[in-house]
C-alpha cells in the first residue's frame, strides 16, 4: 500500500510493522522532524513545525446524519422535549437535527497529516491561509474535518450515542469530550471553541456557546460536539462580530 492512497481499513488491518513503516514514509514525505506510533500502535503522531500532527487515513467516508432516522435515546428525547415546551423549538426533533447536522452522503478523501490540536491566529481568514500554505499546509475542509472528529464512528458523538448527563459539557470536566479521539485527535471539546475550515464562514466543532448561553437543555447544549453538526448561521454572526482569534486546524496532504 502507498502512503498517498491509505484507507482506514488498511489501516485497521496492518500489523504494528507496517504501520510504523507507513508512518516513517509520512513523516519522509512532509520533512516531518520526529514520528512515533501511540503505546497501543493504533495511532501514529508526527512532528511538524515543532507541532504534533497525527496521521489521518482516507478512502470512501460515510458522513453525515439521516435525522429522519435518527433514535435519540430516552434522556435525550426528553430533555428535547422539555426544550421545544420551554423555547418553542420543532415540535419533531428531526426538522431541528436536519438543519443542524450535515446530511448523509459519501465521500472520497485523501489520507492526511492533521494537527492533534487547533491552531490559533489574530489574523483574517485570507491571512490565515497564506500563512499556512507558506508551510505547506491548509486548513481542513468540512468534509476532512468531520471524517477526521469521527474517526471512521457512526454513532451521534465520536464517543457513542450518548452524553454525560449534565447541563452542558462545561460541566463534565471529566467526559469523553476530553479524551483523544480513535486517531490520536484532540478535537470537539468545547462549543465556544468552533474551528474555521478552508469552507469560507463554514466551521465546525461548536456552536459558540450559543445553546449553553441560550440554556437550550442538555441534548442541545451537548449536540454542538456531535460529529456531524454545523451551524448554518455562525459564520455570518462572526463575520458581522469577528472574535480576536480564530482556531483552525491545519493538515498536510500525503
Amino acid at each position: 500500500m502507498t502512503i498517498g492512497e491509505l484507507t482506514l481499513g488498511q489501516w485497521r488491518a496492518a500489523t504494528p510493522g507496517q504501520r510504523r513503516s507507513l508512518a516513517a514514509r509520512a513523516a519522509e514525505h512532509v520533512g516531518a522532524q520526529e514520528w512515533d506510533l501511540a503505546p497501543d500502535d493504533a495511532t501514529a503522531r508526527l512532528v511538524l513545525h515543532g507541532r504534533p500532527f497525527a496521521l489521518v487515513p482516507g478512502g470512501e467516508a460515510r458522513l453525515g446524519v439521516d435525522a429522519a432516522a435518527f433514535t435519540p435515546t430516552p434522556e435525550q428525547a426528553a430533555s428535547y422535549a422539555e426544550s421545544r415546551e420551554d423555547l418553542g423549538f420543532p415540535a419533531e426533533m428531526a426538522e431541528y437535527l436536519a438543519e443542524v447536522l450535515s446530511p448523509p452522503r459519501t465521500v472520497r478523501l485523501r489520507p492526511l497529516l492533521v494537527a492533534v490540536e487547533p491552531w490559533t491566529f489574530e489574523e483574517e481568514p485570507g491571512e490565515i491561509a497564506a500563512l499556512l500554505a507558506a508551510q505547506g499546509l491548509r486548513a481542513a475542509t468540512p468534509d476532512e474535518w468531520e471524517w477526521a472528529c469521527g474517526a471512521g464512528a457512526r454513532t451521534l458523538f465520536r464517543w457513542g450515542a450518548g452524553h454525560p448527563g449534565t447541563d452542558s459539557p462545561h460541566g463534565s470536566p471529566d467526559g469523553p469530550q476530553h479524551a483523544p479521539n480513535a486517531f490520536g485527535l484532540l478535537i470537539g471539546r468545547d462549543p465556544y471553541d468552533p474551528e474555521l475550515t478552508a469552507e469560507p464562514g463554514v466551521f465546525r466543532g461548536g456552536d459558540g456557546g450559543a445553546a449553553t448561553c441560550g440554556g437550550y437543555g442538555s441534548f442541545l447544549a451537548w449536540l454542538p460536539l456531535a460529529t456531524a453538526y454545523r451551524d448554518p448561521g455562525l459564520g455570518e454572526l462572526l463575520a458581522d462580530d469577528p472574535p480576536d482569534n480564530l482556531l483552525v486546524r491545519p493538515v498536510a496532504e500525503l
